[in-house]
Parts: C-alpha cells; structure tokens; sequence
C-alpha cells in the first residue's frame, strides 16, 4: 500500500495539515517519506466523539462477531506482506527475522483474545440465587457480570514496532473487552503505524462496525496529553518512560473523573546467581547472560540490568566470561537518536560514579546511533548508599552487585524498587538461600523464574508482564497474556430484575452453555 502520511478519523481522510514530521532510518540517519501530519487537538475531539458514538454498538456485539472482528485484524495485517516487514525495519533497524516474529506475536496474540473472547470467561458470570424463605433475612436474586469501561486510549511503544503498537497488546485486550480504542501511534515508525492502522480499519468495515471503533492519530505529547484528557477516554495503555507513564497518570488522575492508566514504565530485572550455580556453570552463565544483554541491542523492557551474587572466585570467574563474551558484541542501531542519546547519558553517569568499576565493553559501533555494551561492577554496600545506582538504563549495559553474604543480599533485595521479571540461577544446594529470598522476590516482581533469561515474553494465559511500581503504575494486572482483558472491564451487578431485563448471558437459559458461579459452585458449559 502506498503510504498517505494523513489522519484517518472514521471515514474521514485529513491532510496537508500545518505540523508534520518524517521518520527516520536509525540505522542510517536518512529520513524517510512521506511526511506524516500531526493530529491537533481539534482531531482529537472528533476520535474521541466518534468512538463514545460507537461503543453502545461495539459492547452489545455477539462473542462470536468480536471473536471473528479480532481475526479479521490478524488477517488484513498478513496481508500486508513484506511491506510491512521492510517498512517496520527500515523505520526502526531491527533485523528482518525480529520484526517476522513480532508480526507472528502480534497476530497471535489476536487470535488468542478470540478464543478468549469465545470461552466467555472473561465475562466472570455469577448468580447467587434467591433465598425468599431464608431467617432472619430474605435473600435477593443477585447476578454479575464484567462489562466493557468505553474507549480506551492506547500509547505506541518505541521498541515494538508490532506487538506493543498500533494493533498491539493492549489494543487487542481492549477491542475483545468490548471497548473501541483511539491509539496514539510512536513517531518512531508512523509508516508502520499507518500501515497496521490501515489493516485494523479494513477489518472494521469487513465487519460492518461502527467506524470509531478505532482510531490511530500521530502527534506530539500534547496529542497525547488532550487524548487522556478528554471525558470520553476511559482508561489508558502506555508502554515507555517512567516519566511519560508518571505524566500521563497525573493527568489522568487530575480529571474531574479519573481515570485508569495502566503503564509500563521501568524495570532492571535483576538476575541472582547462586553460589551453587556460579561454582557448577560460572563460564557458561557468563556468556548466556552477555546473549540476554545484547539482544535486541539491549532495548527490551525484560534486559537483565542488575546482577546479583556473592564475593569471590566463582563471580569472578562469571566476570571474566561475561568481560570476553562481551568484547565480541558488535552493536547494532538502537531504536531511535533519543534512545541512543538516553543510553549513552546513562552510561556515562555510570562511568563517572566513584563508587562503580567498568570492567568490560563491547566493540564499537560502525555507524549512526550504536550503543556500545558496558559491564560495570559495585559492591553491595555502595549500592546500598547511592540510590541512582538502582535507575533503568535502557540499552545493552549492566550492573554487577557483589555482596559479602546471604544477608546483604537480601538486604539490598528488600531495597529494590519493583521489577517486571526476577530469575535465579541455582542449583538443588541453592535451595535455602533460595526460599529465603522468594518472599522477598515475590513483593518485588511480577515474574519469577528460574535458570533461564527474562528476555523473551511468552503470550499465553499464565503469563503475568506487570510489576509492582515502577515497572508498572499498577501492579495488579498483566500488559501480555489472556488476562491483560480484565484491565478494561468492571463487575456490575443485577438485583431482583425481571428476565427481560437482564443482559442476554445472565439469563437462565443461556447460563448453562457459559462457564459461570452458582450459588458459590463453579459451573462449566454443557
């Protein structure tokens, strides 16, 4: 498809706007065409206005006909092809094979809000029957069920072009909970944007949905800022900063209604290598670790930027491996000038703190906007006393705490701020020390694992991508995964009403082909 670079409200076709912005190649520095025009906040009004007109239609549509509108998105965007793929690489430098797999994340993650949508689980119906006769009180017929806030805003995250974007995770967890969605698209890669945007709205009219059921503006943060304030907007998806999620919570929190913002903002995922694993495994965990590090050049929200261990041999042993696995690391493009400018700033104030030793590098990048790797080294106590030490620096550098005992350990555990991921390297002998910690890790993470690499987030049900703050604004709820739908429903209530009032999955006769609560007793279809 031949991109436009104008703003599609509904049906409506804006362009030659006043403000406008090109992408940018990273990996070259060139930009891109064609020039994509900024939404104001006269834009804003009408998507918001289009999509509170829509959401009575959207809400009251069948399982089925929202299941099959989700497959149709996964669809039109296969049909993209390859130019999707070489657009999303050339407007963020990420390798073919990394956006072909985002594409197939994205599309299954679709496809799974589908079948979630059809299970009806989501819905959480119960029904506590009536009691009449019941002393000393009589009880009411009393039914719930979860239903759709209304429009959702959704933020485009920089680092995944596709899955965390325009039809991303948490446009696809909205849609399937039955609320039209008005995405603010990254200005890393607005070609990408457009192009997925395009893909959603053809699916829109394949459906025969009302056309505010989604919406995709570009903008600057006051875009954003009127997106979040407008009274239509009933909850907000974010995945960046911790000061663009911070900011976008204040306002949201400012309205004469506030709103929920569920943002996903920092994270250093700290790794501890147990004395048992580092004695059994210190040269190989040093060069898997330094794989994790580097990945993506090192702009995933789950990079291990924090590693734990007790003092001696064995950790140097780790060091050294991680010092020679990492003089191999040819960095590739970071995401975008800003990114690479905020990573080489955070660097920097790594290599001139007293209290820290840089031990290894990577090689020096041949081109524009190449991060080059760091491995740094502190002991516990300092860490303890220079609280910058604990900030996200996002990109392929990391923190190595060495601490004197167990109990260092988890004191400087217990100081951590929230993280989305946690992982321990251990061994059968590591079990004490383990279960000491697990308490701890709990309150600190949304995710614990074990003997593997945080990078790399599965889309399944079980699947918790969310922390304590700040990794999340609110840790109560899942950026990936079945659940992530929850965050964009609310229980209601229904007491005493007649049959023919009652939302149709409420009522005696479909009850039994949806899985419910009776009477506190868990009820499956059939």
């Amino acid at each position: 498809m031949a991109l436009t670079g104008d703003i599609v409200i509904g049906t409506e076709r804006l362009s030659g706007r006043a403000a406008s912005f090109k992408a940018v190649d990273p990996a070259t520095g060139d930009t891109l065409e064609p020039a994509f025009a900024f939404a104001g906040e006269a834009e804003v009004e009408r998507a918001c206005e289009l999509a509170a007109e829509a959401f009575d239609a959207y809400r009251d549509t069948a399982p089925e006909s929202r299941a099959a509108f989700l497959e149709a998105i996964a669809e039109e965007i296969l049909a993209l092809g390859d130019a999707l793929v070489e657009r999303a690489c050339a407007e963020s430098g990420l390798p073919r094979a990394r956006i072909e797999g985002e594409r197939g994340r994205t599309v299954g993650q679709l496809r799974l809000f589908a079948a979630v949508v059809r299970a009806g689980h989501w819905l959480d119906l119960r029904v506590d029957t009536a009691l009449p006769d019941r002393k000393p009180l009589a009880r009411s017929d009393l039914r719930q069920r979860h239903i759709p806030l209304g429009p959702v805003a959704v933020f485009g995250a920089s680092n995944f072009p596709l899955a965390f974007s325009v039809a991303g995770g948490d446009t696809a967890s909205a849609l399937a909970a039955g609320c039209p969605v008005v995405v603010k698209g990254h200005p890393a890669h607005p070609g990408t944007g457009e192009m997925v945007g395009e893909a959603v709205r053809a699916a829109v009219a394949r459906c025969g949905l009302p056309a505010g059921t989604f919406t995709l503006l570009l903008g600057a943060n006051e875009t954003g800022a009127a997106l979040v304030r407008d009274p239509r907007i009933k909850a907000a998806g974010f995945t960046g900063s911790r000061g663009g999620g911070l900011a976008l919570a204040a306002l949201a929190a400012a309205r004469p209604e506030p709103i929920p913002v569920y943002a996903e903002m920092s994270s250093i995922n700290p790794v501890y290598l147990m004395p048992g694993a580092l004695a059994a495994r210190a040269d190989a965990l040093g060069k898997a670790f330094v794989g994790s590090l580097t990945m993506g050049a090192g702009q995933f929200c789950t990079n291990p930027g924090l590693v734990l261990a007790l003092a001696g041999p064995e950790l140097d042993a780790f060091v050294a491996s991680a010092t020679a696995a990492l003089a191999d690391y040819a960095p590739a493009a970071m995401l975008t000038p800003g990114i690479h400018g905020a990573y080489e700033a955070g660097r920097k104030a790594l290599e001139g703190n007293g209290r820290v030793r840089r031990v290894a590098e990577g090689k020096v990048g041949e081109g524009v906007n190449r991060g080059r790797g760091a491995l740094f080294v502190t002991e516990a106590a300092d860490f303890l006393a220079d609280a910058s030490l604990a900030h996200e620096v996002f990109g392929a550098s990391s923190l190595v705490v060495r601490c004197r005992d167990a109990d260092e350990m988890v004191a400087v555990t217990r100081r951590l701020e929230g993280q989305l991921t946690v992982t321990l390297h251990l061994e059968p002998s590591d079990a004490a020390l383990a279960r000491r910690l697990m308490p701890v890790l709990e309150a600190k993470s949304g995710r614990i694992l074990a003997n593997g690499w945080p990078t790399g987030v599965e889309v399944s049900h079980a699947m918790v991508h969310g922390g304590p703050f700040p990794a999340t604004s609110d840790g109560r709820s899942t950026s990936v995964g079945s659940l992530a739908i929850r965050r964009f429903l609310r229980p209601v209530c229904y007491q005493d009403l007649p049959a023919e009032l009652l939302p149709a999955v409420l009522r005696d006769d479909a009850l039994p082909g949806l899985p419910h609560m009776l009477d506190g007793a868990a009820k499956l279809p059939g």
